[in-house]
């Protein structure tokens, strides 16, 4: 018995030690321009998104989640280096983030991975069009090519408006899901998870769609009848306590256009109040939505029937959000709520616990040092971002940290778990109640007696702002 209890003994110690010693791997799931429309975040009735729901159910998720800006370059150059826009000067899509004298020689998140032993590879949009080849072992479809192209639409505007840029369309295709580049992205990443790797794995998935143009097959139109979407409540004078710096963001007008005679000043709100396509817009976003949901699906039910499932990280997330009308604006770049509450949840083995919460603020550069923490590695000094590990062990925990997002030079909101504060270059200011006021509707910012909450609050701008970097001809 004695000798039977020493083996059992060292079988467990060694089980421990491997344990201990074993590389958790990364599955990192980025989504293009999806705002709170998921169903686990209740930010729309009519959506349809049952994998990104499920996942929420196996995962801890950051219910108040926040880029360090509303636009996809500054947003992911920032996630990806942990480094925020105001120290970086990378504010804009056309600055690449080599450009910036901080970060030309940042290591970033996979290419930090990278230098510790794992292999990192990936599809699809991670980085913002530029791709950043240190970072990566191996990329599909090419280091040139980040995604596989969508079909074409059969003419240009489908959504039957005049037609002001080559981005702000829609319309249903007679094309299968299969030949959309998320789908095709959803394929390559799942036969990763089918094959055998010598070294753990950070795996990278970039979906594409909800972004803009929505050209979408027409299966996904069809779950979402027209006579059954609800829009975005909205309150018509919602702009008339916003400073003009705020009100210039919303673009309520458009450059000058001569292919549009007559209709060269109208914003996207006004065009498509003018035209009777909200409903249709609204219907082809989750369109959009719903075919990034089901490509997610995909991947975690490969995941799901693969030797790593027991040993995988599972991040998702967003890069920012998106206005559908709400402060009569289309599109992010904004510093309100609609444009900058994003989605962030992880599946951690041993750590999470399946269907929790977290209803703290939190920054998408905190991904960066959680998952440093979360396999082991060595801690970066430079990371500007908190590890949410001990959110993740205890989501119950106080955790007062309000999150900075910043639009372009000098632009910045402040998200405490009450408040959201902005102060533009000019001095102007916007302060919200979010108890009362979750729409952002009341700008409380001219009243006295907020005075100390914008006093607290302005302690959390930063104290410097870098120029802008060079740009490029990114788009």
């Amino acid at each position: 018995m004695k000798q039977l209890t020493i083996i059992v003994f060292i079988l467990c110690s060694t089980q421990a030690v491997l344990g201990q010693n074993e590389k958790l791997n990364v599955l990192f799931i980025a989504v293009d321009d999806l705002n709170d429309w998921v169903g686990v975040l209740n930010g729309h009735p009519n959506a349809i998104t049952p994998n990104i729901d499920g996942l929420a159910g196996q995962s801890t998720l950051f219910t108040m989640a926040y880029p360090a800006a509303p636009l996809c370059n500054p947003s992911r150059s920032a996630l990806l280096t942990g480094i925020h826009p105001f120290t970086s000067g990378v504010y804009d899509n056309k600055q690449p983030l080599r450009n910036s004298e901080v970060l030309k020689e940042a290591h970033t998140l996979p290419e930090y991975f990278r230098k510790n032993g794992y292999k990192t590879m990936g599809s699809g949009k991670v980085f913002h069009y530029r791709h950043d080849t240190v970072s990566w072992d191996y990329y599909w479809p090419s280091n040139e090519q980040i995604r596989p192209e969508d079909p074409a639409p059969p003419e240009v505007p489908m959504h039957g408006m005049p037609m002001h840029d080559r981005f702000f369309d829609w319309g249903a295709l007679d094309v299968e899901p299969s030949e959309m580049g998320d789908w095709k992205v959803a394929d390559w990443v799942s036969n990763q998870l089918n094959i055998d790797h010598e070294k753990p794995f950070f795996l990278a998935c970039g979906f594409y769609k909800p972004h803009l143009p929505w050209y979408i097959p027409k299966s996904y139109f069809d779950r979402y009848p027209l006579d059954e979407i609800r829009l975005p409540e909205v309150n018509k004078n919602d702009l008339d306590d916003v400073p003009a710096a705020g009100r210039g963001m919303a673009k309520l007008k458009i450059l000058k256009d001569d292919n549009i005679p007559g209709d060269s000043v109208e914003g996207d709100h006004a065009r498509v109040l003018r035209y009777d396509k909200w409903k249709e817009g609204v219907q082809a976003y989750l369109a959009a939505l719903t075919l990034a949901d089901e490509c997610l699906g995909r991947v975690l039910d490969a995941l799901e029937n693969s030797k790593y499932k027991n040993n995988t990280i599972v991040v998702l997330w967003s890069d920012h959000g998106w206005h559908l009308g709400e402060k009569r604006h289309w599109r992010k770049a904004t510093l309100w709520e609609e444009s900058t509450r994003s989605l962030l949840m992880f599946k951690v083995p041993g750590v999470t616990q399946a269907g929790s919460k977290v209803d703290w603020p939190v920054s998408l550069i905190d991904i960066y040092p959680t998952l440093l923490d979360l396999t082991r590695l060595p801690q970066k000094n430079d990371l500007e971002g908190s590890s949410l590990h001990p959110l993740l062990k205890d989501p119950s925990r106080e955790w007062d940290k309000p999150v900075v997002t910043t639009y372009r030079y000098k632009n910045h909101s402040v998200r405490s778990k009450r408040y959201r504060y902005i102060r533009y270059a000019d001095g102007t200011e916007e302060l919200y109640d979010h108890a009362v006021d979750p729409l952002e509707w009341i700008n409380l910012a001219g009243q006295s007696l907020y005075d100390p909450i914008k006093a607290e609050l302005t302690q959390l701008l930063p104290e410097t702002n870098a120029p802008y970097i060079p740009n490029d001809s990114v788009k």
